[in-house]
């Protein structure tokens, strides 16, 4: 047995109650054709609109600035997971199979990282790239690689149920070409995101249930705090939004069996021995989350049906809020002035 579980004592989750209050908010999102490709699990937006989506296959697909006519605009040879554009046009991709990656305008690939202290990048998951040169990324796992495990679902299954703090968030200096551990310790780190200023990175601590704040600049800097703490959910991708507004993703919520063993690592690892048909599976719930730099929730889109099954982003422009997944063979989205869209302007209002 690769999983070695590790005791920790799982917050009680409160559900979905007060600003995590069940919904359907997310249901009916239109879906935008990607071509023969599954799983957007991310997404990003060039200077002239054009619409990108990292997918299962390997391939970054491009859609055109109206959403049609959908084509294969690089394959990374890989799995892409987090994709984010700097201002030069250049395309950072973290792949979880290949490291961090860039792609040029011309669609020229070029592998930055595979390593980062010593120690293999075995699953880049997430990136976003700062105005001075820096690249901020994600290496979920360094003990359940998804190359090594089965993929990137079933790596996740392994580390989540493990719980022995693998995962790190690294920052690519272009100046020494090198990429080092910025933090370490996390339990499945996911989706990172940087504030509209600059000054503090946030990162999801998935498999805790929590957003995490790193400061960049001020007097705390260097330091990390929890900004949002027991989640409902999984939490997948991050993005800055609009109006000092950020999106988190909820892939899946929160397994009742595996907080109530959190603090037994036996039954855990007898759990892992089961068939995996019987072990603990993300479940089909939609769930897209809208906050401010203070942690508190303004907007809560659900789809309880998960007919959009395994939200892993949600992308804010001034039009719309494109939605991604882990498994679908589309992409979604849905006007940003919507009425969903009110509940999180009158919020910021009070």
């Amino acid at each position: 047995m690769p999983v070695d579980p590790v005791a920790w004592r799982a917050p009680v989750s409160a559900g979905y109650v007060g600003p995590f209050a069940r919904n359907e908010r997310l249901k009916n999102l239109e879906l935008l054709p990607i071509g023969n490709h599954h799983g957007p699990e991310s997404i990003a937006i060039d200077a002239d609109g054009r619409i990108y989506a990292a997918t299962r296959e390997g391939a970054i697909v491009r859609l055109r600035a109206d959403s049609s006519s959908p084509e294969e605009w690089v394959a990374t040879g890989g799995r892409p997971l987090g994709i984010r554009f700097d201002r030069a046009g250049n395309l950072y991709v973290a792949d979880a199979l290949r490291g961090l990656l860039r792609i040029a305008p011309d669609r020229t690939l070029t592998v930055l990282a595979t390593e980062a202290d010593g120690k293999p990048i075995r699953y880049a998951n997430s990136v976003v790239p700062a105005s001075d040169g820096k690249v901020y990324f994600t290496d979920a796992s360094t003990k359940f690689g998804a190359r090594e495990f089965g993929g990137t679902y079933e790596a996740s299954l392994f580390d989540v149920m493990e719980h022995g703090s693998h995962g790190r968030v690294l920052v690519y200096d272009p100046a020494t070409r090198r990429a080092t551990t910025l933090i370490a310790n996390l339990n499945f780190a996911n989706g990172i995101t940087l504030a509209h200023d600059e000054s503090y990175l946030l990162v999801n601590d998935m498999a805790s249930y929590r957003v995490l704040r790193h400061w960049l600049a001020g007097p705390r800097r260097g330091t990390t705090e929890p900004l949002i703490e027991n989640l409902p959910g999984f939490a997948d991708n991050l993005s800055t939004g609009r109006d000092g507004r950020f999106w988190l993703a909820l892939v899946s919520p929160r397994n009742a069996l595996l907080d109530r063993v959190s603090g037994a690592p036996f039954v855990r690892k007898m759990i892992q021995r089961l068939p995996a048909f019987i072990r603990p599976e993300a479940v089909a719930y939609g769930h897209i989350v809208a906050f401010d730099g203070s942690g508190r929730i303004v907007a809560s889109l659900q789809d309880p049906e998960g007919a959009y099954r395994l939200t892993t982003e949600a992308l804010e422009t001034p039009e719309w809020i494109y939605v991604g997944s882990l498994v679908m063979p589309k992409l979604g989205r849905l006007p940003r002035f919507s009425s969903t869209s009110q509940e999180f302007r009158m919020q910021n209002a009070e």
